[in-house]
């Protein structure tokens, strides 16, 4: 998905260039570097009989130095722009650092003997792996210290951490670029040393065989599709592991992992729109993956292991998804029974099997709840939370031998907070808030959920956030945030990031539009493909019911989205700029058209059942009445700021930065306009801490300095 995964690369045409300029006239001074064109080459592509010019289609040759050169300069006019803000920026930063508690430690996770966990210390950008054995008031042991391993790299992640079966060997991956291909290694934690395994082109799939020597892991093709699973053995060549599995179909992409149970790995074969699950005994890792249930176009299912059985979550006739059980030796369709049939106005999410208890995740409403059922006399009862607007991830539920299922509740007020709930007693136990230093109050703050109304009769859900106190009179400040796209949800939690804009007077607004999962599977259905201007027109109404309701006025509204949330910014802009005063769209997915025409760049192919194959020629015009590049016009349009990673592995540098060009000599008012580009990250901007509460402070800093509020 455009959120979460892959690269897109590609090639230039070899144009010639002009070098970029600034324009320096006092009446233009808004108006930012002057893009330089291709030398009388214009790009042509044709499709459909339909012949379109690109001008800026050069800007996909990131090895040309013009291009650079063009980035660069773009930086720099954004740099000059915003220099008067910089004491905001600080005092926007240390308000934000200042509420994380620096030096701090994850609830520590239980796994067999072991007590795992992660520590942050103040001034350190990366998390410390630890960990304990026997008990909690034992000596503490470092895994990995992501700060040494980050020394000298201008960006570091970890993708993988995986401990062995024997909790004697270390397999993780690290990305240096931004660019989410990883190199896997393996650390002996006895010792202390690095074992000569080094397996490079790796994604984020990596499973161990209980033998504690056998690694599954996955590789990447040219497109960045993670299509290949091989198995090797600890101390042999890496260049000669074996090739389990390999997915010639483009839409397809796998995944590994593993059963809590421990008993099997899966590999999880997946399009937008269908899936596949074989399953290989852990005991055995050097046996063959038996297939579940072979793909049908449309079916998607995933699967848990209890006993002699496997749970399977499934859309097999059943819209909204439905619960089946399997026998182990046995599993195909045929022999799928009911276990929680299809109910239309509730989403069965996942369940997680332990070894007493099924818990089962639904969505009603637009509300995550929490069923438990007692395997042994099928009793069950929901967990209560105690606000109106709440989510929660179940999350480091490792035993599968346990009463104990731990969540994470958070809300728009109320910060992450680690619950131990035990499934027999129905008691929680609360492990840890997350601390909001600086003075924080959520009795100071006050949520609520309204509804606005879309063009065809549809209650959209927004989320709200303010000061209590707060006045309803047409005069506030407001972000507005949208995603909608993959049916993922945008669930009510908690960032103290955002009280630096709601203690100065905003309100922050959360629009659950289609497209997006929030009320079910027909929410997301109704938001793609041929569906998709559904997404745009609910965030246009939902901004038009929080100016109808006074919430705030045109003048004071800024929306913000990235990704695919970043192309909703772009189509509700050239839709409706008369709305927002500020835009930020961060690393955007704008140049629609281009992308899904070219099959050699990460997604396209996989990503036709999401946004449609514009080679046939109805989702070619579909796609062209919204696509944000292709519908910019000689126009007034907001102030925007966008963002871009040079080695972004979803939506290509290019893409923003076309965008910017083709905006910068197109419209017509001398509204701000700036384009930021992470020279040295990926879709996720910074990966350091600090860094990234830097990114958020300018985005902050070019919304309040656009609405005159200063301080």
């Amino acid at each position: 998905m455009r959120a979460v995964e892959f690269t897109p690369v590609g090639s230039g045409v070899g144009l010639l260039f002009a070098l970029p300029v600034f324009l320096t006239c006092a009446s233009c001074a808004s108006r930012g570097p002057k893009p330089p064109l291709a030398d009388r080459i214009p790009h042509t592509q044709t499709a459909h009989g339909i012949q379109r010019t690109d001008e800026y289609y050069w800007l996909r040759e990131r090895a040309n130095p013009r291009v650079i050169e063009y980035l660069e300069a773009e930086n720099a006019y954004t740099k000059q722009m915003m220099q008067h803000t910089e004491p905001l920026q600080q005092r926007l930063y240390e308000e934000m650092k200042g509420r994380i508690k620096e030096t701090d430690l994850t609830v520590p996770v239980r796994m067999d003997d072991y007590y795992y966990y992660t520590r942050t210390f103040e001034g350190k950008q990366y998390n410390v792996h630890c960990r304990k054995r026997g008990s909690l008031d034992s000596t503490e042991e470092i895994l990995l210290d992501q700060n040494a391993l980050a020394e000298g790299a201008e960006f570091f992640r970890v993708g993988v951490f995986r401990v062995s079966p024997s909790h004697r060997l270390l397999a993780y991956s690290t990305d240096t670029s931004g660019a989410e291909t990883f190199t896997l290694r393996v650390k002996d934690l006895e010792t202390g040393r690095m074992l000569p395994d080094e397996i490079p082109n790796t994604y984020y799939s990596v499973v161990w065989g209980n033998d504690d020597r056998t690694l599954f892991y996955s590789v990447l093709d040219e497109a960045k599709r993670p299509y290949k699973i091989f198995r090797h053995v600890l101390g042999s060549d890496p260049s000669t592991d074996q090739l389990v599995y390999h997915e010639t179909d483009e839409t397809f992409h796998v995944h590994l992992s593993k059963t809590r149970s421990r008993r099997f790995i899966l590999l999880s074969i997946t399009s937008m729109m269908t899936h596949e699950v074989r399953f290989l005994d852990a005991d055995r890792p050097g046996g063959e993956f038996k297939i579940i249930e072979p793909r049908h176009h449309g079916v998607e299912y995933q699967v848990e292991h209890h006993g002699d059985h496997f749970y399977i979550v499934t859309n097999d006739n059943a819209r909204n998804f439905k619960l089946v059980k399997a026998p182990m030796a046995n599993p195909a369709k045929a022999n799928w029974t009911d276990v929680i049939p299809h109910r239309p106005a509730v989403k069965l999410d996942d369940v997680d099997a332990f070894e007493n208890h099924l818990a089962i995740y639904e969505r009603e409403a637009g509300l995550r709840k929490l069923r438990v059922r007692n395997l042994a006399d099928s009793a069950e009862h929901y967990v209560e939370f105690p606000e109106p607007v709440y989510t929660f991830n179940a999350t480091d539920n490792e035993e599968f031998r346990t009463t104990t299922l731990r969540f994470n509740y958070t809300s728009l007020i109320t910060p992450p907070s680690v619950y131990d709930y035990d499934m027999n007693t129905r008691t929680r136990d609360l492990k840890k808030q997350d601390e909001v230093l600086g003075g924080f109050d959520p009795a100071h703050y006050q949520s609520e959920r309204v509804f606005a109304t879309a063009a065809d009769g549809t209650s959209i859900p927004i989320s709200l956030l303010y000061r209590k106190g707060m006045v309803r009179d047409g005069r506030n400040p407001m972000l507005l945030y949208g995603y909608g796209s993959y049916g993922a949800s945008m669930d009510p939690r908690f960032n103290s990031n955002r009280l630096s804009l709601v203690d100065r007077g905003f309100v922050f607004a959360l629009a659950h539009i289609r497209g997006g999962g929030e009320m079910g599977r027909p929410w997301y259905e109704d938001g793609k493909l041929f569906k998709k201007k559904n997404t745009f027109t609910d965030f246009i109404a939902c901004a038009e019911h929080v100016i109808a309701e006074k919430y705030t006025s045109p003048d004071r509204l800024a929306i913000q989205g990235g990704s695919a949330g970043g192309l909703l910014m772009g189509a509700v802009t050239n839709m409706r700029p008369d709305l927002f005063k500020v835009v930020v769209a961060q690393v955007p997915f704008v140049d629609v058209i281009n992308t899904m025409l070219d099959p050699s760049i990460p997604l396209t192919v996989i990503e036709y059942e999401e946004w449609g194959n514009p080679n046939k020629k109805d989702a070619y015009d579909y796609m062209m009445s919204y696509s944000p590049y292709d519908n910019v016009e000689r126009k007034g349009y907001p102030n925007i700021l966008i963002t871009a990673g040079l080695n972004d592995p979803r939506v290509a540098y290019w893409e923003p930065a076309k965008w910017t060009a083709k905006l910068r000599t197109t419209k017509t008012d001398d509204n701000r306009l700036l384009l930021r580009t992470n020279m040295g990250a990926g879709h996720g901007g910074a990966s350091g801490r600090y860094e990234h509460l830097k990114e958020i402070a300018f985005d902050y800093a070019f919304i309040l300095d656009t609405m005159a509020i200063t301080q």
